[in-house]
């Protein structure tokens, strides 16, 4: 006879979930998606969801395969205030770029740029994970926080490929220091002055 119900808890249950997890989330997008319908994908109830991993945003973190966890690293970026946060979100960035969790960060720029659905992803974890939370702690005007974002996100990823992917001398061998040095005062430029 047939098993009816809940998936019993072991890896199949847990990639059962992923595999739902990361489909809501590239056509509905991180706000549309829900751990309900996540869960009704998956054939388990929303509670098992939870159990795995969390609130929402961790289950989109983990179905990104995210580097890090922007909800521990952001707060001491940006709680701080605008003065300053160029050097502190260049300097932050780094230090993971620069860990074991940056080859993780490497990975999914390489498939952002290769697959419809990775570049999806990785807009919608900039967009919900880290520009909303920017914008939210550094007071910006609702009018400018999108453009500013945009600004700072294409400086960052830019970096990111140059530095990292693409490996272009002599940004890819610079002390994290003179990064910092170079690039910090743009993004400063970009969230604190005045837009042209």
């Amino acid at each position: 006879m047939p098993r009816t119900g809940r998936r019993p808890g072991n890896q199949d249950t847990r990639e059962a979930i992923l595999a739902a997890a990361r489909t809501a989330f590239a056509e509905r997008g991180f706000d549309g998606a829900s751990i309900r319908q996540i869960a009704t994908s998956a054939g388990v109830d929303p509670a098992l969801v939870h159990h795995y991993f969390g609130p929402k945003d961790q289950l989109f973190l983990a179905t990104m395969e995210a580097p890090f966890d922007p909800g521990r690293i952001l707060p001491q970026i940006f709680e701080p205030g605008l003065d300053g946060v160029g050097e502190r979100l260049v300097g932050t960035f780094l230090a993971v770029w620069d860990s074991p969790a940056g080859n993780a960060g490497v990975a999914l720029l390489r498939s952002a740029m290769q697959h419809e659905w990775s570049a999806r992803m990785l807009r919608e974890f900039l967009v919900t994970q880290i520009l909303r939370r920017a914008t939210k702690a550094l007071h910006l005007d609702p009018a400018e926080a999108p453009r500013r974002a945009a600004l700072v996100a294409s400086q960052m990823i830019g970096m990111a490929m140059m530095r990292y992917v693409l490996k272009l001398e002599p940004l890819a061998s610079m002390r994290p220091d003179e990064v910092v040095r170079n690039i910090a005062p743009t993004v400063q430029r970009y969230l604190a002055d005045p837009l042209p």
